[in-house]
């Protein structure tokens, strides 16, 4: 009995609306911001290997174009974290009590 009442359950979770809008917008989410860090990274690798004249392009003293490219793409990893948690911590969180609530 209790596997029946845990797969109904799931069949009213995965029917309700507000966790067809959740899991679309956190898919959606989740693939544009991939997308996005795999640009800037392998955008830098792409730099890496086949700019490397304008990577070494001194901007002070010793340091070349490669060192603040580079701080941005580690930077860049840390807003995108940052961008998720908020909407996670936010409407993902709203969206997840309003089903906890539509199915107790």
């Amino acid at each position: 009995m209790h596997n029946n009442l845990s797969d109904a359950l799931v069949r009213r979770v995965q029917s309700d609306p507000n966790f067809i809008e959740l899991e679309r917008k956190r898919n959606s989410l989740g693939i544009s911001l991939a997308v996005l860090m795999l640009v800037i990274y392998y955008g830098y690798i792409l730099m890496l290997a086949f700019a490397k004249p304008f990577l070494g392009t001194v901007v002070y003293g010793v340091v070349t174009l490669a060192f603040p490219i580079g701080m941005f793409v580690l930077l860049s990893a840390i807003v995108i974290t940052g961008i998720y948690v908020n909407r996670a911590n936010g409407e993902f969180d709203a969206l997840t009590r309003k089903i906890v609530e539509a199915n107790q």
